[in-house]
């Protein structure tokens, strides 16, 4: 044996394990539970954060675009509006329509929601005592939430017709005379109103119901060992735990009413005089109800909208922390 290959053997039993290992292939790590996990988690969120940004963010983002440029039609399609930052919304501010459009947006707001709760709980308290055929009435007031927009406005335009509808002809087989309910200033809010309040009642009764389902019969029994009245029981018992399905119920009914538009625009078109016309049918009239439609103000009361319903989702955020600290 020379001296060369006695150098190029392996000198140890250490030194052909690591030489074997060396030349083995190295295996591939595989992922973690927690990596899996999250792998798994972003599959199933990634459907809804494509949809939410598909048609919420980008919309909104879009719209914000079109309310701090000049847009017209031409310049709408080829892209080419100037950026004026926030005249759109100072000559919506400084616009005649504003003041009685907030005023309208206001009162159809807060009295809708007024009497559709107020009607909607006095329902669910009312069935929720489950007399016999309750179910079976109950059903039927869900009929104005089921049917659609179009027919039901329709319906109200034909029942508050100024000379053919059956309300004109019972209020003169009383004697009380003909209202031009849908061609009157004075009126034409109030008919949009009591059709608008008609159809959100059924939307209150479920809600409400369901949270009257949630209150352990004990309570009641507890109350009535000590005495207490129907009218103690609805306001000591009822009325307190039932208040955080009331705030998610005035806060979907207060962003719903906020946008309607097909009620109003189906009965009276915003008029007469502006007398019904509210934020939504505004920005309508100025996108695409004029033969030269003004696209940035017409975001511009779009994004007031928007405003209006997310300062009272912080309202209710923050009501919601108060009645649950922890």
């Amino acid at each position: 044996m020379t001296v060369t290959q006695v150098r190029t053997e392996p000198t140890s039993r250490g030194e052909q394990v690591g030489a074997a290992q060396s030349a083995a292939p190295t295996p591939r790590r595989r992922p973690s539970h927690r990596a899996r996990s999250a792998l798994v988690a972003w599959a199933f969120v990634a459907p809804v954060v494509v949809y939410l940004a598909l048609f919420y963010a980008f919309p909104l983002i879009r719209n914000i675009e079109l309310s701090v440029r000049d847009y017209t039609v031409r310049s709408f399609i080829d892209g080419t509006a100037p950026f004026v930052g926030i005249d759109n919304y100072l000559a919506v501010f400084r616009d005649a329509t504003f003041g009685p459009a907030l005023l309208n947006t206001a009162a159809f707001t807060v009295l809708s929601i007024v009497f559709q709760f107020a009607i909607g709980l006095a329902l669910a308290v009312f069935f929720f005592r489950r007399f016999p055929l309750s179910a079976t009435l109950r059903a039927l007031f869900l009929v104005p939430w089921l049917l659609p927009l179009l027919v039901s406005a329709s319906t109200w335009s034909w029942m508050l017709n100024s000379e053919s509808g059956v309300v004109n002809a019972f209020l003169e087989a009383v004697g009380a005379g003909q209202i031009n309910w849908l061609t009157s200033p004075q009126f034409s809010l109030i008919s949009v109103l009591i059709a608008n309040i008609w159809i959100g009642v059924p939307f209150n009764l479920v809600i409400l119901y369901s949270g009257l389902q949630s209150i352990p019969e004990e309570v009641y029994e507890a109350a009535s060992l000590d005495g207490a009245n129907g009218w103690q029981k609805f306001w000591r018992i009822t009325f307190p735990l039932l208040r955080p399905v009331a705030a998610i119920t005035l806060l979907l009914g207060l962003v719903y009413t906020l946008k309607v538009f097909d009620i109003i625009w189906i009965m009276t078109r915003g008029g007469p005089a502006e007398s019904s016309t509210t934020f939504a049918i505004w920005s309508y009239r100025l996108g695409f109800g004029s033969t030269l439609p003004d696209f940035s103000p017409a975001a511009a009361v779009g994004n007031l909208l928007i405003v209006l319903a997310f300062v009272f989702g912080l309202l209710y955020i923050r009501m919601q922390r108060r009645l649950d600290p922890s």
